[in-house]
């Protein structure tokens, strides 16, 4: 296995690459030169035997006159020119060199048993060409060894008439023995060139692929999340340029990774603290991503939360799980349980399909924005818009009743004319008492009520109160009892303070039977704080009405108190004259059986409005 993974390295492919190319173009070299060595050897041993052939048919017709059967010194004059001719030839031992004359007859040889075949006929065909005047008499033959043998036969001609031929057989051992060599030489330099461009290969791969590794370790590092190291460059070759693009490409990486890291972390903690919930899903409606808001919403961890289906936390109508509205857009206002005794949630549902490019919609946003708050003061606002228009209706429609009456001849009659008149002015500080209610309330909500600070001791406040309300007390015989403790003064604005005074012990008056009893208290509390409690025996307030009490118009029973000429409002200025002044109001009451308000100021100048 080790060695099937070498050879998949891009340096061993590459030094394989490079000797099989080498190999192949010295192949392509050596079979060219071979070819041409062969031919050329081979050529020049044909040319040298022609050559030699040539020369010794030139010695010969001078040495074998026609009819040279009849001379008796042919034979020695001819053997005396081919051992001339055989030193200039160097023919060796083993080559075989005739002449014969114009019948074929061996007049000549270097056999060793030239008495034996001279005077033979050679009955050749190259030699019957040879005698008929016919050039490139030449054949290549095989001995009982396998050597090749060359075989040529030349006419021996003077005057233009053949006297005779010149038959020469050579051996080609040594030459063929020579091309064996010289091909074995070829092939020990063709293999010492090719174990030196392996090496030399191994070396010119291993300076490519040395840079290509480093580029492979910086990117598995960066792969692993180190972005600090860098490529060496070695060079300005391609691979030096391809190395600066990776580092560069790493530093843009790594500041890319960092940017999404913040641009992460700030998501993170927008999603954290924002006050509306948000949920993410996935294309099958799974919860991927669910923040703290939402969870508190919906009673559920977020850990635990995601992977789980989006209906099993949020019921969502139906109709937008189908296939058809996935790419739409939907809102809607969900009620949300609540906890035993607590009353539902009122939530405001906003999902957005999240679409990705090329690929169409891989899930969706949901928007949860508690509305409860606003829908309570959309209601309230409502309430408030009629109670005002219903409040202010009432006393103008007794007015125009009895202006009417006076109209229409009441005002003939002194004493009905003069109590007429007396309901209507009764009508009109009525409506006067309400806009001035409603203009107080104005400015505490547009902060635009100015308090004038001033240092006041509770206990005159408190009997200064007493003082004002003596006569109706005195009319309904109730008891008011003051329990003044040690509270050092005051800075408050003295008339608001009063106001408030005379709106809860006008209420403790109102609600409590006759012959009954109103303590006016005050308190220290922890040192800070001066504690300034109205409480009465009366009729009390229903458990069910104690969360609304401070609402304006809001009233227990709305008949008895518009009777009573309340305006709705008391309550209601009381706790924002109180919140001026950094102090907090509260009221506790049991049906049939009595009502305490408490509201505590701060002392000295160091408290700021809540």
């Amino acid at each position: 296995m080790k060695g099937v993974r070498l050879f998949r390295t891009i340096q061993m492919k590459m030094s394989i690459i490079y000797v099989l190319l080498i190999l192949f173009a010295m192949q392509l070299i050596g079979v060219y030169f071979m070819q041409v060595m062969e031919s050329s050897s081979l050529k020049s041993f044909s040319n040298s035997m022609e050559y030699e052939a040539s020369l010794l048919a030139t010695f010969a017709a001078e040495k074998l006159p026609e009819g040279a059967r009849e001379a008796a010194q042919t034979q020695e004059e001819i053997l005396k020119a081919y051992d001339d001719l055989r030193d200039i030839a160097k023919f060796s031992s083993a080559d075989t060199v005739q002449i014969v004359d114009a019948d074929g007859n061996i007049v000549s040889t270097t056999d060793q048993n030239a008495s034996a075949v001279l005077g033979h006929k050679n009955n050749n065909i190259l030699i019957s060409r040879a005698l008929q005047n016919t050039k490139d008499n030449e054949q290549t033959l095989m001995d009982d060894l396998g050597n090749r043998i060359k075989v040529l036969a030349v006419p021996v001609v003077k005057d233009g008439k053949v006297l005779g031929a010149v038959y020469i057989k050579k051996s080609m051992k040594e030459t063929y023995a020579s091309i064996r060599r010289i091909n074995g030489i070829f092939l020990s330099g063709t293999i010492i060139a090719l174990a030196l461009t392996g090496v030399l290969g191994v070396f010119l791969s291993h300076t490519i692929t040395s840079p290509i590794k480093e580029i492979t370790r910086q990117v598995t590092s960066v792969a692993e999340g180190r972005f600090r190291q860098r490529v060496r460059i070695q060079g300005e070759d391609e691979i030096g340029q391809l190395g600066k693009a990776f580092n560069y490409m790493t530093e843009r990486l790594n500041e890319a990774i960092s940017a999404g890291e913040e641009e992460k972390e700030r998501l993170a903690s927008i999603l954290s603290n924002m006050s509306d919930g948000v949920i993410a899903a996935d294309e099958q409606n799974r919860i991927i991503l669910l923040n703290h808001r939402a969870a508190q919403m919906l009673d559920t961890d977020p850990r635990r939360a995601e992977g789980r289906g989006l209906r099993d936390l949020v019921p969502l109508p139906e109709a937008w799980y189908a296939e058809g509205s996935r790419d739409e857009e939907h809102r809607t206002v969900l009620e949300l349980a609540a906890e035993e005794g607590q009353e539902p949630r009122q939530v405001h549902v906003a999902l957005t399909p999240i679409h990705r490019r090329d690929i169409g919609i891989t899930g969706a946003v949901l928007v949860l924005q508690d509305v409860t708050e606003q829908m309570e003061m959309e209601r309230s606002r409502r309430e408030f818009v009629a109670n005002v228009s219903h409040e202010l209706r009432t006393p103008l429609t007794t007015m125009k009743s009895y202006l009417e009456a006076l109209e229409d001849g009441a005002l003939d009659e002194p004493e009905l004319a003069k109590r007429f008149l007396g309901v209507t002015r009764n009508e009109t500080e009525r409506m006067i008492r309400l806009v001035t209610d409603l203009l107080n309330l104005s400015r505490f909500d547009s902060k635009q009520e100015q308090l004038k600070m001033t240092p006041a001791a509770i206990s005159d406040m408190l009997e200064e109160v007493a003082d004002r309300f003596s006569f109706q007390l005195k009319q309904k015989g109730i008891a008011l009892v003051l329990d003044i403790g040690e509270v050092p003064p005051v800075l408050v604005d003295r008339d608001k303070i009063d106001q408030v005074l005379d709106n809860l012990l006008s209420n403790a008056v109102k609600y409590t039977p006759d012959h009954g009893r109103i303590v006016l208290s005050c308190r220290d509390r922890e040192g800070a704080f001066a504690e300034i409690g109205v409480e009465d025996n009366g009729i009390g307030i229903p458990r069910k009405d104690l969360d609304r009490i401070f609402e304006r118009f809001y009233r227990v029973d709305k008949a008895r108190s518009r009777n009573m000429g309340g305006t709705g409002l008391g309550l209601a200025i009381a706790r924002e004259i109180v919140r001026a002044h950094g102090g907090t109001i509260e009221l506790e009451s049991e049906y049939n059986q009595g009502t305490k308000v408490t509201f505590v100021l701060p002392y000295g100048e160091g408290s700021e409005p809540a």
